[in-house]
């Protein structure tokens, strides 16, 4: 049956739509098998497109981002995979006449629009406020979604509003922080949403000493997290912790099961060798949640999201 649906839904989506296209490589870790069926979406014309060729079918979908907080299983996604496209990219910043220092101004990005690109296009335009998403290495859309942050702020702090479509339903949404239901990590969207758009609230600020912010952000990373093939974190912090003193306390840090291995760096980020396997990093974040349990008796939350495995979950951008 889904083989079927699979062959039905690349004829209606046309030549652009790509079977057996890889995925895995497309994400951070590198790791990974292919989509069954990948297809860029340029507009929102596409996405209705995909709606439409999707109506009635059992093909799962998903919509790949930067793949900076995603697991590839070795077999693959079953599955349409869509990644948003030019008509997506891009921030506006208005010209001309600005609000005094304590107003606000709205910096809009389209949600394929890389998070760094975000933050430096706002303080080169004079603007403060979003330094902190030049450490956030995902697309504006997977920020939303994840409620994205780090370096003391996070999406839901400075988001105005952001607009969706629904998939399933093909219907449009609208709205801010308090319809989004945003937590730790996490939102509200429907998990056959797709972000679109975003609106961010940004101040004038000094271009130098956000450019300083900027490069201090950037400094930070690279002196305290590993560079190569990872998601960043693997697991959310628990409250009063941080997930990666948890995992060094249980004696992880360095600790490698075969193509995967716990930073020595940052024992919250698990690295995969190049030509590896997805399953090592898998059984590895298993392992690690297993011994932290053990060790200190607390539950991690992973935040990686695994795509293809049987414990699967199902969502749109990361």
């Amino acid at each position: 049956m889904l083989e079927r649906d699979l062959e039905t839904l690349s004829a209606k989506l046309g030549e652009r739509a790509i079977r057996e296209h890889p995925l895995g490589r497309l994400t951070t870790y590198r790791v990974g098998g292919d989509a069954a069926i990948y297809f860029v979406a340029e507009g929102e014309d596409d996405l209705h497109r995909v709606r439409i060729a999707l109506s009635g079918s059992s093909v799962p979908f998903l919509v790949l981002g930067n793949g900076s907080n995603m697991l590839v299983s070795d077999r693959g996604f079953p599955g349409l995979v869509v990644k948003l496209g030019s008509g997506f990219d891009y921030v506006t910043i208005p010209n001309g006449a600005r609000p005094t220092e304590v107003e606000r101004v709205v910096v809009a990005a389209g949600a394929a629009t890389d998070f760094p690109i975000l933050a430096r296009k706002s303080v080169e335009a004079g603007l403060s406020g979003l330094e902190w998403a030049v450490g956030i290495p995902g697309t504006v859309g997977g920020a939303v979604r994840m409620n994205a942050g780090g370096h003391g702020s996070d999406v839901a702090s400075c988001l105005k509003r952001c607009r969706w479509m629904d998939i399933a339903s093909g219907t449009y949404g609208d709205g801010g922080p308090s319809e989004l239901g945003f937590g730790y990590r996490t939102s509200g969207i429907a998990p056959t949403a797709i972000v679109t758009r975003a609106e961010f609230w940004a101040q004038e600020g000094d271009r130098d000493e956000s450019r300083s912010v900027l490069s201090d952000v950037v400094r930070w990373r690279r002196d305290n997290q590993p560079g190569g093939s990872n998601a960043g974190s693997v697991f959310t912090n628990p409250p009063g912790i941080s997930a990666g003193e948890l995992v060094e306390a249980a004696g992880l840090k360095g600790y490698r099961h075969n193509s995967a291995s716990v930073s020595l760096k940052h024992a919250n980020f698990i690295q995969a060798d190049v030509g590896g396997s997805a399953a090592d990093v898998y059984e590895l974040m298993d392992y690690v949640a297993r011994r932290v349990m053990d060790e200190s008796g607390v539950a991690l939350s992973r935040e990686v999201r695994l795509v293809g495995f049987d414990v699967e979950v199902g969502g749109a951008h990361s």
